[in-house]
């Protein structure tokens, strides 16, 4: 087992770049070698390693940029830090992932974290994975989020990340309103309540469902089937792991999936 090129190029990523991601990058460089596959500076080489390289930076720059949310409002409050320690026990973390999460985080709500500079880094691993991209978005929005209100500094920070992601304020502010949406839309547990078909759902919880979509309540079958589909197809979990999400984040994308389906069902329900 060749493990020299790995053990090299952790060394020579941190001392480098100071930073547990780049020793993480020098270790995905390191495994390359040790694979024999060679290098492509020009971008990420289409081999498995690639794979592996953009499910862990996925990985830890979730978990970095979550600190870095967290902290926003200038402290990490009891909600922020419930969130990420719930955050971790719906992915069935092992202990050693777990620590890779909490160093992550811990790091990410220093004051010295590079944040533009990570983003941009990500970003480039990621090429044009827009999906990827999107679903660490919504973690993003679901973390700051999470004591049931956005301030003007969460705010700040998410515009921050989403521009450095390639989204556009207005794309962020639509994307918003169906995180907060869905939020609700989950503690009202309304998929449940509606498929077992007891008793009409209220207003608000119909609401919710087409905010989940991203579509206006006068929206026609056509237009509510597609904006559906697209959602299913940008979250389908199999994909998205394909495209380099980490095995350990599917029950997100599954739950996702679940949100979105049961919006549509709803809807297609109350369309009747």
């Amino acid at each position: 087992m060749h493990i020299w090129g790995k053990i090299l190029g952790f060394l020579f990523g941190f001392m480098l770049s100071k930073t547990i991601f780049g020793a993480l990058l020098g270790l995905w460089l390191g495994h390359i070698f040790d694979r024999g596959r060679g290098f492509n500076f020009n971008g990420l080489s289409g081999g498995k390693e690639d794979e592996v390289s953009r499910q862990a930076a996925f990985f830890y720059a979730t978990f970095s940029v979550m600190g870095n949310v967290a902290k926003a409002k200038g402290q990490v409050t009891s909600h922020e830090i419930a969130f990420a320690s719930a955050y971790m026990n719906k992915l069935g973390l092992n202990e050693e992932l777990r620590q890779q999460a909490q160093d992550a985080f811990r790091e990410g709500k220093s004051s010295a974290f590079p944040l533009k500079d990570r983003l941009v880094k990500f970003k480039r691993l990621m090429g044009n994975r827009h999906d990827l991209l999107l679903m660490f978005l919504e973690i993003q929005i679901q973390v700051a989020f999470s004591d049931g209100d956005l301030d003007s500094a969460e705010r700040s920070v998410l515009h921050t990340i989403a521009k450095f992601l390639g989204y556009s304020a207005g794309e962020l502010d639509n994307l918003l309103e169906m995180i907060i949406a869905g939020a609700n839309f989950q503690q009202q547990g309304s998929s449940g309540y509606r498929q077992q078909g007891r008793v009409p759902v209220s207003g608000q919880q119909l609401n919710n469902a087409y905010k989940v979509l991203g579509i206006e309540k006068s929206s026609a079958m056509p237009a509510i089937k597609k904006a559906y589909k697209k959602l299913m197809s940008q979250h389908h979990p199999d994909k998205l792991i394909a495209k380099g999400l980490p095995p350990e984040m599917m029950e997100i994308a599954k739950q996702k999936t679940q949100d979105i389906q049961a919006a549509y069902d709803m809807i297609v329900k109350d369309k009747k």
